[in-house]
């Protein structure tokens, strides 16, 4: 298989990766034929694939504005992926030229393609490091060196829970991220659910059945279990919501919504 030059050395490249398949659903060019391949697997149970993760980004946006109209300029983004167009750190400058984003991924494509987008960039840094242990994210150099954890930070776990199996004890996680947050922090969510889906159970299921067989089970949590990773926050109006009903810029837009744009859940909240 011909190892593209952005394709760090030591990679796998036989083997699909959540975000590369992220990346190809959202049309980007870091995919592999592997990638697309398990994508258009996955595409055959939930053809809406494309629109779930468009929902997701056009919500992280929202989101982020919201963040730097709150006062809040520095970002955590946990799980980030690859840097497609409209990234936190472009929406965040955009807004603020002084907001600071620090990228977390335990992809090494991930890593290598933000580095290369980042370059030049003394307001965002990319660190390897894995969302099931926080406290390495925390004392990362990188991080630390960027973000002042005493001032309040937005933290995004967006499209990336959904990832974490409950024996790696998510809510642990979460909770300890969020107890090194100061107050008037904020947590910026997604999650994948079964709820909101326009299919039948099974039909899903089949999707889920797809990153299982890539050995990245996709957990599929209720609202319920979703609403638990913002104990100790408080919700943002208007709450846990799909990803279109969070704050939408229009009532046109959100009339105007892919059903599929309804799977799942979103939600921001802040730490008192």
């Amino acid at each position: 298989m011909e190892r593209p030059a952005w394709a760090p050395q030591g990679i796998d490249i036989s083997v699909p990766s959540v975000s590369r398949m992220y990346d190809f659903y959202l049309g980007g060019s870091h995919n592999f034929e592997v990638d697309r391949e398990a994508a258009r697997k996955a595409m055959e149970f939930m053809p809406g694939l494309p629109k779930v993760m468009q929902a997701n980004r056009a919500f992280m946006r929202r989101a982020v504005r919201y963040a730097v109209d709150s006062g809040v300029k520095q970002f955590l983004d946990i799980g980030s992926g690859i840097p497609t167009f409209g990234n936190v750190h472009e929406v965040a400058q955009a807004a603020d030229a002084e907001a600071r984003i620090a990228y977390v991924d335990h992809d090494s494509v991930a890593v290598a393609h933000s580095q290369a987008v980042l370059e030049g960039n003394d307001r965002a840094v990319i660190a390897a490091a894995d969302l099931r242990k926080p406290r390495e994210i925390l004392e990362h150099p990188d991080v630390n060196g960027l973000l002042d954890m005493d001032k309040p930070v937005a933290l995004l776990l967006v499209a990336v829970l959904h990832f974490v199996e409950d024996e790696d004890e998510p809510n642990a996680a979460v909770a300890e991220l969020r107890d090194a947050l100061a107050p008037g922090s904020l947590l910026i969510l997604t999650h994948a659910a079964y709820e909101g889906i326009p299919l039948s159970q099974e039909e899903a299921g089949g999707t889920v059945g797809v990153y299982r067989d890539i050995r990245s089970p996709l957990i599929m949590r209720s609202r319920a279990e979703i609403s638990r990773f913002f104990d100790g926050y408080e919700m943002v109006e208007p709450g846990l919501v799909a990803m279109p009903q969070w704050r939408p810029e229009s009532p046109e837009a959100l009339a105007q919504e892919d059903p599929f744009a309804y799977s799942g859940f979103a939600g921001v909240g802040r730490k008192a």
